[in-house]
């Protein structure tokens, strides 16, 4: 795809553009699923000519992972978030947060449906999501533990190990429960999880468990 500096007009106007492709994505996505969309109907909702799409995204792959990206706020946008930097406890119960904040949102429930659903029938659209997303959460952590400082950050033989336990302690039954319909804990709860997670894994490296 062709670039233009930020000064540019035409930069303004291919963001926008951009931006009105995502989210006519979603609406599609989200009411007809991966399979049942398409994208010579997204690009009509979107306002834009079939090849204005393609010059932003290469594939249907590609502009179902910009949807994914944008709803989860990914680090792909460019940002590192705030809490990178922070000590282990401060920095893990942000980050827990975060990720359950996203995880229970409308939208990344009923987007991740649609991978569940339609990961069988398109493998790429499954392996896209584990990369580029899964993944993106694993650098993440990994980069935040390389600051922990270095007895306990030695006490931890494998990082990406101990960022899918960490997960995996966030979201315990929280996840299930929200994707069969049943109720979301508000934010008082999530951040509580979020803290017991983060005393859980720090307890599990102190022991060189992890």
């Amino acid at each position: 795809m062709r670039t233009w500096s930020e000064d540019d007009p035409k930069a303004g106007l291919m963001a926008r553009k951009r931006g009105a492709i995502i989210t006519a994505a979603l609406d599609a996505f989200l009411e007809e699923g991966y399979a049942g969309s398409s994208v010579n109907r997204i690009a009509a909702s979107a306002g834009v000519a079939i090849t204005t799409l393609y010059r932003h995204f290469s594939s249907k792959d590609d502009l179902f992972v910009a949807v994914i990206q944008d709803a989860c706020s990914t680090s792909a946008q460019g940002e590192d978030p705030p809490w990178l930097d922070m000590p282990p406890l401060k920095g893990l119960a942000e980050a827990g947060y975060e990720h359950l904040r996203i995880a229970v949102s409308e939208e990344q429930l009923a987007l991740y449906r649609v991978v569940t659903r339609d990961a069988k029938r398109f493998p790429e659209l499954g392996r896209r999501y584990r990369e580029e997303i899964l993944e993106d959460r694993i650098t993440l952590f990994t980069r935040h533990l390389s600051h922990w400082p270095a007895e306990l950050r030695a006490k931890v033989k494998d990082p990406v190990r101990a960022a899918h336990v960490f997960s995996a302690l966030l979201r315990a039954e929280i996840l299930d429960t929200a994707l069969l319909g049943g109720p979301i804990p508000d934010q008082a709860a999530l951040q509580r999880r979020a803290h017991e997670a983060a005393t859980d894994l720090l307890a599990l490296a102190e022991t060189g468990r992890l």
